[in-house]
C-alpha cells in the first residue's frame, strides 16, 4: 500500500448570504488549483457546465446552493479540503453541520450590499465555535460601497477587527488589482473572457505601480497608510483567537484575488488540531483514528442510488477497509467502500489524514453526529438540531407507492433534509414535516418525486413555534388547548404552538411546565 500523504491540511468552509458568490468562488479556487480546466457560471452561461459543487437539479435550475458539497485538491505543498455551503437561510442547519467539520471559514461579503442578515448569523456561529474567519470582499469589479465603510460595518456589527491584507487599486467597479499590504507591491489583474479561465497576474514593485497607475496607486497607498496608522495590520495570534479577521478584495467571477486567497489559507489558516470529546478529553491529531459524521447524502448518483456519509477525520490515519467501532452502538463498522469527494465526482480513497473529508458509501448505520473510531473509545458531541418554524403533514398521492414513500421520508429524515415528527393521533401515513425554512419542503417534494417516484401532498399546519417537552409532562402539555405534542425521530418530544403569544400565555398560566427552547436556526 502507498505511504500516507503527510502534506499539511487546510480544511475550511465558504459561507455567505445568498448571491454573494460562494459557488463562483468555489469554482475559481478549483480553477486556480488546476483541478478544473474552465469555470462555469452558476447558470451555465455561454454553454458552460454548471458549478462543480452544485449537482442537485433544483440547484441547477435556481442557481443557488441547496446542499453542502466537499471538494478536495492539492495546492502547492498542501492538501485543501473545501466545503461549499448553502447560502439560503432555509438551509442554515446544513451550514451549521459543515461548520462543525472545518478549522476555518472564508466569509464572502458582497461589495455593494455589505453585511447582510445571513452573513451576520454565520459570523456569530463561527464565533461560538471558535472558528477563525477570513473575510473576502467580493464583486469589486462592480459598483459598490467605500472600502473603509465596509470595514467599519464589520467591526461595529460583528465585533471583529478587520485587518486587510490587500487593498483595492481602483474603486468598486473599476478593479485594476490590489496593493499587497505585506510586501508593498502591486498585483495587477487582466480580465479573461467571461472569467472562465485563470486571470493573468502581473506583480509590480511600488515604483513600477506608481508609473503604471499613478492616480489609483496613490489612492491605494493612502488607504494602506491610514490602516497602518490605525493599527489595522494582521496579527496571527489575534486572528486565531477570533478577535480579528484578515480581509482580501476580490472578484470571484473574474478570478481576481483568488490566488491571494489560496496563499493566505495555506499560510495563515490553522491546521487540524485536537478535537474535544463528550467527556471533555481531547483527541490529538496523531492519536488513533477517529472521525465524526457531519452530513449524510443520497441521490447524488441516480445510476447507483447509493448513500454517502461525509466524515471529518479528526485523528490518526484512515485506511480503506479498516474495521472501526461505531461509538453509538459499540458495534464494528467496516470501511470497505470509502471515497474522496470532488463535488459530485468520486474516487476511491486508500488513506486519509486529520482534516480530510471522506465519503463512506452505503453506510446505513451512520447518522449525522455519529463518531467512528479505532483504539480507545471516543465520542464527539452531537450536532444540535435547529428549532423548526414551519410544519406540514405529508402523504403519498398514490397509495400503491407507500413503500417508496416510507423509504424516502426515512432517508430524508436521516440526511437531515427535514425533521420528521410522529404521533399516535396522526399515524404513520401522514407524518408531520418540520422545517427551519419553507424551501426545505420544496426539496422534499422534488426529491420524493425524482428519486423515489413517490409524489407527495403537503398540507401546511398553523404552527410556528416548537418547544422541547419533558417526557413526564407530555400528557399534561398535550391536554392543553391549541397545543400538539409530537415525537421527533431521535426521541425528543416537541410541543407545537401557533404563535409566540399562545406560548407565552400557556407559560404564564402553567409556570411549572418545563418548555425548553431549541437552537435558533435563522437568527
Amino acid at each position: 500500500m502507498d505511504e500516507p500523504d503527510l502534506r499539511p491540511r487546510r480544511t475550511f468552509a465558504v459561507i455567505s448570504h445568498p448571491d454573494a458568490g460562494k459557488s463562483t468562488l468555489t469554482e475559481a479556487l478549483a480553477l486556480h488549483a488546476a483541478v478544473i480546466a474552465e469555470a462555469g457560471a452558476v447558470h451555465g452561461k455561454g454553454g458552460r457546465k454548471g458549478t462543480v459543487s452544485d449537482w442537485m437539479e433544483m440547484e441547477k435550475a435556481r442557481g443557488i446552493s441547496i446542499t453542502s458539497a466537499a471538494l478536495q485538491f492539492a495546492y502547492g505543498d498542501h492538501v485543501v479540503n473545501l466545503v461549499d455551503t448553502p447560502g439560503h437561510a432555509d438551509f442554515s442547519e446544513d451550514t451549521y453541520r459543515v461548520l462543525s467539520a472545518v478549522d476555518s471559514a472564508v466569509m464572502l461579503v458582497d461589495a455593494a450590499k455589505g453585511l447582510e442578515p445571513q452573513t451576520l448569523k454565520l459570523f456569530q456561529v463561527c464565533a461560538h465555535r471558535g472558528i477563525p474567519v477570513i473575510t473576502v470582499i467580493n464583486k469589486w469589479d462592480r459598483p459598490g460601497l467605500d472600502p473603509l465603510e465596509l470595514l467599519d460595518s464589520i467591526e461595529k456589527q460583528i465585533g471583529l477587527r478587520p485587518t486587510p491584507l490587500t487593498w483595492p487599486v481602483g474603486v468598486a467597479g473599476d478593479f485594476r488589482g490590489v496593493l499587497d499590504r505585506r510586501t508593498g507591491g502591486f498585483v495587477r489583474y487582466t480580465r479573461t473572457a467571461g472569467g472562465s479561465t485563470r486571470a493573468p497576474e502581473e506583480h509590480l514593485d511600488a515604483e513600477a505601480a506608481a508609473a503604471a497607475e499613478p492616480e489609483r496607486w496613490a489612492e491605494a497607498q493612502e488607504g494602506h497608510e491610514l490602516l497602518s496608522a490605525d493599527g489595522a495590520d494582521h496579527d496571527q495570534e489575534s486572528f486565531l483567537a477570533g478577535r480579528t479577521t484578515p480581509v482580501l478584495f476580490a472578484s470571484a467571477l473574474s478570478n481576481f484575488g483568488v490566488a491571494q486567497l489560496l496563499g493566505v489559507l495555506l499560510e495563515l489558516a490553522p491546521p487540524p488540531g485536537p478535537t474535544t470529546a463528550v467527556d471533555e478529553s481531547e483527541r490529538q491529531p496523531d492519536d488513533d483514528f477517529s472521525a465524526f459524521v457531519f452530513k449524510v447524502q443520497s441521490g447524488m448518483d441516480t445510476a447507483h442510488r447509493d448513500r454517502l456519509a461525509y466524515a471529518r477525520v479528526c485523528s490518526g490515519t484512515f485506511e480503506r477497509g479498516m474495521v472501526v467501532t461505531h461509538a453509538t452502538t459499540g458495534r464494528p463498522f467496516t470501511t470497505k467502500y470509502a471515497q474522496a469527494v470532488f463535488g459530485r465526482e468520486r474516487t476511491s480513497v486508500e488513506r486519509a489524514r486529520p482534516g480530510d473529508i471522506i465519503g463512506l458509501v452505503n453506510a446505513s448505520a451512520l447518522r449525522v453526529g455519529d463518531t467512528i473510531h479505532a483504539g480507545p473509545p471516543v465520542r464527539y458531541p452531537p450536532i444540535a438540531s435547529f428549532a423548526p418554524e414551519h410544519f406540514a403533514t405529508v402523504s403519498v398521492t398514490d397509495t400503491g407507492r407507500w413503500k417508496q414513500f416510507r423509504k424516502g421520508i426515512e432517508q430524508l429524515d436521516q440526511e437531515g433534509v427535514i425533521q420528521v415528527l410522529r404521533s399516535e393521533l396522526r399515524g404513520e401515513h401522514a407524518p408531520v414535516l418540520a422545517a427551519v425554512g419553507p424551501m426545505q419542503f420544496e426539496v422534499v417534494t422534488s426529491r420524493m418525486e425524482a428519486e423515489y417516484r413517490a409524489p407527495v401532498r403537503l398540507e401546511h399546519l398553523d404552527y410556528s413555534i416548537a418547544r422541547r417537552v419533558d417526557p413526564e409532562q407530555r400528557d399534561e402539555v398535550a391536554a392543553l388547548r391549541g397545543v400538539e405534542v409530537m415525537q421527533r425521530t431521535d426521541g425528543v418530544l416537541l410541543a407545537l404552538f401557533s404563535d409566540r403569544w399562545r406560548l407565552e400565555a400557556i407559560e404564564r398560566m402553567n409556570p411549572h411546565l418545563d418548555l425548553q427552547a431549541l437552537v435558533a436556526g435563522r437568527g
